[in-house]
């Protein structure tokens, strides 16, 4: 690894050094970077080539379009089949494999699919279109359900009466409640995630904490994810518990509190199905009642179901709960490449495999 592609390379030598003597009183420790964005800039800055050999980086299920079900892209499929429906979603779901299927083949059969960059853009279709049903894919973390949140508001405030949005947010804290709970996996602490945690602040993730798991907030920079590690190895070899907010830049301890209002105006929390790990309990959002005229689902009576199974041959799911490296998949660059993905974490630009494929990791 050449260090002068660091920000800071003199800084970030002092901490790898730091890295490798606290290495040194641990045995093994299994690290879980829960960010998707924390895997590509892991990889593509090769920082598990320079960690010693104890020290273990595990991908866990930070890609929000990686865990949102097959059934809901089944569905969105579904009603983009109807001539009279106009869909609206974010670039990372078009290519992203259903049961059988994607919204990049219905597009290409001829349904009206558009790709946006922020929920408002649909208010905006829907008045350009007012002979058409709009439907938003409103799906994402913490960290784009504020804007989903402000946009059914606005749609409400206006009396847009053509513009529904299919929502699949989910939680990330329950979400790793739900692992640390896997007698399968092993897991020393967690490196978590920024952007969401710039919107929720510390405490949602006391109970991880509580539960005996180190935890350290950080942010994306070469210098942020190598503190990070560090703190994380540093709570290990003293077996303490706590959590660490690394990215206090941007991460305040109460979160974005406006942001939040808005989510729990519009949302309540509900149980979620998470994409080769199942349903976790209190792990998703749903639209509340009174703004339940702009709910997709009710509208027009689709269902997020559990999935059965991952597709044939690919091992998504495993890779998901961070029980397996995406290498170590038996389809992972042979039968499954971002060309031609089995499963959605070859796909998404947050995806491990996607990360692992491009860099090697």
């Amino acid at each position: 690894m050449n260090l002068l592609n660091f920000s800071d390379s003199n800084t970030a030598s002092q901490i790898i050094n730091k890295i490798n003597i606290i290495a040194k009183k641990i045995e093994t420790a299994h690290i879980m970077e829960v960010c998707g964005t924390h895997t590509m800039e892991i990889g593509r800055l090769g920082i598990r080539s320079i960690l010693p050999s104890n020290i273990d980086l595990i991908s866990g299920p930070g890609c929000p379009v990686c865990v949102t079900s097959a059934s809901y892209i089944d569905s969105a499929i579904e009603l983009s089949e109807n001539k009279n429906h106009i869909i609206v979603t974010f670039g990372d779901m078009i290519r992203v494999p259903g049961t059988n299927n994607s919204l990049d083949n219905a597009r290409a059969k001829g349904a009206d699919i558009r790709v946006v960059v922020s929920p408002l853009n649909a208010i905006s279709i829907a008045k350009e279109n007012p002979d058409k049903e709009i439907i938003f894919l409103a799906v994402g973390f913490e960290t784009t359900a504020p804007a989903t949140a402000r946009a059914i508001q606005l749609a409400k405030n206006d009396k847009i009466k053509n513009l529904s949005f299919f929502v699949s947010h989910k939680l990330v804290p329950p979400a790793l409640l739900a692992l640390i709970n896997d007698p399968m996996l092993k897991i020393s602490a967690f490196l978590l995630p920024g952007h969401v945690s710039a919107i929720i602040g510390e405490s949602p993730y006391i109970k991880v904490v509580k539960s005996g798991y180190p935890c350290v907030i950080t942010g994306f920079e070469p210098i942020d994810i190598l503190s990070g590690i560090m703190l994380t190895c540093e709570m290990i070899a003293n077996k303490k518990f706590a959590l660490i907010n690394g990215y206090s830049r941007i991460v305040k301890p109460n979160g974005n509190q406006i942001a939040l209002k808005t989510v729990y105006d519009v949302f309540d929390i509900c149980d979620s199905v998470w994409r080769g790990i199942g349903i976790i309990p209190q792990s998703g959002l749903k639209i509340k009642k009174q703004y339940e005229e702009l709910d997709a689902a009710k509208r027009f009576s689709v269902l997020e179901k559990l999935d059965q199974k991952m597709p044939e041959k690919c091992l998504c799911g495993e890779v998901l709960k961070g029980r397996i490296k995406p290498n170590k998949c038996p389809s992972f660059s042979k039968s499954c490449t971002p060309q031609h993905p089995l499963g959605p974490c070859m796909v998404s630009s947050e995806g491990s495999c996607a990360a692992y494929f491009k860099y090697g990791c």
